[in-house]
């Protein structure tokens, strides 16, 4: 609605450089309008004006606005021929060209703002690594009477056995191995 109301057309140009007919921003037509009265010559004289959807956003300062939204021949033709240059104020030109978008975090006041934490690490960066056995259990605040084996009973084996195949260890090929384990009824295809 702001973009549909912000435009006034020109009647009479007065001393101004405006010319008859000519879209003029509102506040630039009061700009204009008041350094015209310090320098004492006649002002500019507009009317006020609705611009449709489609009208208002192809008046915009920007002309990739504008080209996303209808014409884009026609809109980046009279952009290149007159020489525009697109600022990237707006929200949707800054989308149009993959930019970071000018609002709340995107603004230019908190590119380079360094948060530091509320409260302090558990542990400093250089401190985290692996834990053994004694450490693991003390970090999940497990007494003395408990252990982590009732985490992972037979893994051990298990990974023991899975070394040896790797190594070529195994008797057997690994083919072979995994021939002899148990499948369940109706999942081996030559039942």
């Amino acid at each position: 609605m702001r973009q549909m109301m912000k435009k006034v057309r020109v009647d009479q140009k007065g001393d101004t450089d405006l010319l008859p007919g000519q879209f003029v921003d509102r506040f630039d037509y009061n700009r204009i309008n008041s350094a015209v009265i310090e320098a004492g010559g006649e002002t500019a004289q507009a009317e006020e004006i609705i611009l449709g959807i489609t009208k208002a956003s192809l008046n915009t300062d920007s002309f990739l606005s504008a080209a996303s939204f209808q014409e884009t021949t026609k809109v980046l033709t009279d952009a290149a021929l007159e020489g525009k240059i697109d600022r990237l104020n707006g929200l949707k030109e800054n989308v149009i060209i993959g930019k970071l978008i000018p609002a709340a975090t995107g603004l230019k006041r908190y590119r380079r703002i360094e948060i530091e934490p509320s409260e302090p690490l558990p542990r400093g960066m250089d401190d985290v690594g692996l834990l053994d056995h004694d450490d693991l259990a003390a970090e999940l605040g497990l007494t003395d009477g408990e252990s982590l084996t009732g985490f992972a009973g037979g893994i051990e084996a298990d990974l023991s056995d899975l070394e040896d195949i790797g190594n070529g260890g195994s008797s057997l090929g690994f083919a072979d191995e995994l021939g002899d384990l148990d499948m369940p009824p109706g999942e081996d295809s030559d039942q």
